[in-house]
């Protein structure tokens, strides 16, 4: 796995140049032709771009990159809108053009996972970040049934097929968890979120973000930390998110963990003018923060393996495991005490702005050694609208774009 993640790592770097220079229309780019393997790859956007530098990118390098070294053919497909219909019609035109396995990043490809995995019975399906209850929704409400949130209450096996799909959740507040922690430990006290939505995965980093915080206040017996916390209403840039972080950091905000596609770009253009700080999402975001907008302006990142989960996938596929991991939804977490760099969920050890006497890299594998042995506990409970802290102030702004 350590292997893994820091090749999945270094290929996102040396692809992204390539990556924002692609087309982004509907039917997408064809990566390779001349396939070798009985396996055809397609990636499907959901709402956001290849060029995200984040959950979008990340997926589609892994996923290009998988099937260029495997001899398989590969497109990416972007739906003609957001919303479920251009989804399936996405996934439709791609199995009609011959592909087999279908790669797609985001809780929004529920409902099309939901319609499209019992229809095409011989298509493999990888999904990152649709839970059961995302999918239980979907498949209720395609019932016509209305959904009261209660998974509890439904039988999932009557609504949802998915033996032939592969489900990949993380646990993102373990990782926000991390972040929240080193940004108080290195010293600073005004800290910001910003969301893209207030859906689950977003919602685990930010609440993670705000007990790890706390937790480190209280170490270090801080009575002034604060975090400002608010979701822009869209995972992209938008100049009412800008203004709302233009107001943060002159107001003495330091660092503001942008969390939810492109809306880091709005937090990291404010950062630029103010000479503030920022923390990344899902991958390490440094080089790309720190070389368009300010060098030394990423203080870290709260990562998530989607590169290594797509790879592995891939790779049982073509290893003839498959049957290992259709009908799975995977929780991936911590899978090591000893090696951080094993993990699902992790700081950038390279990029991250350890410093000695506050927080050193000695300090964060004490931190998620503490994690894995269960001594450090964080909840992944989303179920209250807004973050809770006992030793920090929260100012909680909603949504700005509601």
């Amino acid at each position: 796995m350590k292997k893994l993640f820091k090749l999945a790592l270094s290929g996102i770097m040396a692809t992204s140049l390539v990556a924002c220079s692609s087309s982004s229309d509907t039917k997408g780019s064809t990566a390779t032709t001349s396939a070798t393997s009985d396996m055809s790859v397609a990636m499907i956007t959901d709402s956001g771009e290849i060029t995200d530098k984040s959950f979008n990118q990340t997926t589609y390098e892994a996923s290009k990159e998988w099937s260029e070294k495997n001899g398989a053919e590969f497109k990416y497909y972007k739906p003609s809108a957001d919303n479920n219909d251009a989804r399936v019609q996405a996934i439709e035109t791609a199995i009609a053009e011959g592909h087999n396995v279908i790669v797609m990043p985001g809780y929004l490809f529920a409902g099309a996972v939901v319609e499209c995995a019992k229809e095409y019975s011989d298509v493999k399906f990888i999904a990152l970040d649709c839970s059961e209850g995302d999918l239980l929704e979907a498949g209720v409400t395609a019932a016509n049934e209305q959904y009261d949130y209660n998974p509890d209450n439904w039988d999932f096996d009557k609504y949802v097929d998915i033996s032939n799909v592969y489900c990949a959740i993380y646990q993102e507040e373990l990782a926000g968890y991390m972040a929240g922690y080193a940004a108080v430990k290195l010293g600073y006290k005004k800290l910001g979120f910003l969301g893209g939505m207030a859906v689950p995965a977003v919602m685990r980093y930010g609440y993670g973000y705000v007990q790890g915080a706390d937790a480190a206040a209280e170490e270090l017996g801080e009575k002034d930390v604060e975090v400002k916390y608010v979701y822009g209403g869209k995972f992209s840039e938008d100049p009412a998110i800008k203004a709302t972080m233009d107001t943060w950091y002159a107001d003495g905000t330091e660092v503001v963990f942008g969390c939810g596609g492109r809306v880091y770009i709005s937090a990291a253009e404010a950062a630029k003018t103010a000479g503030g700080k920022m923390i990344g999402v899902d991958v390490d975001q440094s080089e790309s923060i720190n070389a368009d907008y300010g060098a030394d302006m990423t203080v870290t990142s709260a990562m998530k393996g989607l590169a290594v989960t797509v790879t592995n996938a891939l790779d049982d596929i073509k290893e003839g495991n498959w049957d290992k991991l259709a009908g799975k939804i995977d929780n991936l977490g911590l899978v090591s005490g000893d090696d951080p760099e094993a993990n699902y969920v992790q700081l950038p050890e390279e990029t991250t702005q350890f410093e000695d006497g506050k927080f050193t890299v000695d300090d964060y594998k004490a931190l998620v050694k503490d994690m894995y042995d269960g001594k450090i506990k964080v909840s992944n409970d989303t179920s209250a609208s807004e973050p809770t802290a006992k030793n920090i102030k929260i100012d909680f702004q909603g949504t700005i774009l509601a």
